[in-house]
């Protein structure tokens, strides 16, 4: 049987990894500024991660949650401390797109509507409403089709108040990235989230906001979008939340009533993944990793702005796209096969940073010192 040959890969394989550093089979060392697409956020193999993960392994790996797991109230506690959402509920899954499909089902249950806002540049994730909410016509086959969703210019608000003024009344839920990924590191403004806020309110609508990629500590916030000063009715996480093993959640409102059967999963919230995500918010917590997730980040921002050939630098925290012009459109190879540095990337030629949260200034100078020799060529 052959691998389905749906990723294109770079003739790399890592071995070995510790903090922001991994290795390849050859022994040759990169630094990592990706994170496998912003999973990694407490470093590769950080101790105490290793440590909870094994000993929680040597007891017991699974059940399901037809028993009683304390480990889940557990981390619904830690999560509510350190986001700061202590009276919201949380729903375990395995992954960003299944954490918004249950935040969009959960919106549908609430007001019994069925329209969606998601707007241009938007990735959601790629299951079925999921991926009928990213705007990518591409990955959207035939039988995820839906006239339910609509999608709206990205931080337009004359477009938002119009839509709402024709159809708010059959508005199940407005779905938003705090800063698009896969669209090239773009941010919602203040003000446009707290027109859905103020919409959403109006009319009953809910306000989902997706913090698969941008939340969890990124931006020097728990969640990229609290930068506005109101809260969204669910958060939705995953990616770093488990530092590499597959964990999603959602984070609803106290205004959301559940009822036996009204959402479900095998493998959310087992032993191994609660183990994980404890692990990560603990390390979280003890080592400030959200300051420093603003300060390293605020400081690679600025520095960047400096680089003769760069067009734009956005972003905050450790979320950061470097735009070049289509000359440059080779430098992220570069970096990765000249100077073994790990980024990614978005269309057309935006270079992704996501780093782990302790990510040092040192690893960052190294960074800029190689950015600058691959930007000249």
């Amino acid at each position: 049987m052959n691998l389905f040959d749906v990723y294109p890969l770079n003739d790399i394989e890592i071995v070995k990894a510790s903090g922001s550093t991994v290795w390849d089979e050859k022994g040759q060392e990169y630094l990592d500024l990706y994170g496998g697409h912003a999973v990694i956020s407490i470093g590769h193999t950080h101790p105490h991660y290793v440590k909870r993960l094994t000993e929680q392994l040597a007891k017991v790996g699974f059940y399901s949650n037809s028993v009683k797991i304390p480990l889940q109230v557990q981390l619904s506690e830690k999560l509510g401390e350190v986001s700061g959402k202590k009276d919201y509920q949380l729903f375990l899954c395995n992954s960003g797109a299944e954490a918004n499909e249950n935040a969009l089902k959960l919106a549908s249950f609430y007001n019994g509507r069925k329209k969606i806002v998601a707007f241009k540049g938007a990735f959601h994730g790629r299951t079925s409403l999921a991926v009928s909410a990213t705007d990518n016509p591409k990955i959207i086959a035939p039988v995820n089709e839906t006239e339910n969703v609509h999608f709206l210019p990205f931080n337009d608000e004359n477009a938002l108040k119009q839509y709402f003024d024709q159809s708010g009344e059959e508005v199940a839920a407005v779905i938003i990235e705090g800063i698009q990924g896969v669209g090239g590191i773009q941010e919602a403004s203040k003000p446009f989230l707290q027109l859905i806020r103020s919409l959403c309110d109006q009319y009953n609508a809910v306000y989902i906001a997706d913090s698969v990629q941008c939340g969890y500590g990124r931006t020097g916030l728990f969640y990229s979008h609290d930068y506005a000063g109101v809260q969204a009715d669910i958060y939705t996480m995953a990616k770093g939340m488990g530092n590499g093993f597959p964990v999603g959640g959602i984070s609803i409102a106290p205004k959301f009533k559940p009822w036996h059967g009204m959402l479900g999963t095998t493998f959310g919230g087992n032993h191994l993944a609660c183990a994980a995500a404890l692990a990560v918010l603990e390390i979280m917590e003890q080592d400030n990793l959200m300051q420093n997730a603003a300060e390293t980040g605020e400081y690679l921002i600025q520095e960047l702005r400096k680089i003769e050939g760069v067009k734009e630098v956005r972003g905050r925290g450790l979320m950061i796209g470097i735009d070049l012009p289509a000359e440059l459109s080779q430098v992220k190879k570069n970096l990765l096969f000249q100077h073994h540095i790990f980024t990614g990337e978005a269309k057309p030629n935006v270079i992704r940073l996501l780093p782990a949260l302790n990510l040092s200034k040192a690893q960052a100078d190294q960074f800029l010192d190689k950015f600058k020799i691959a930007i000249k060529g």
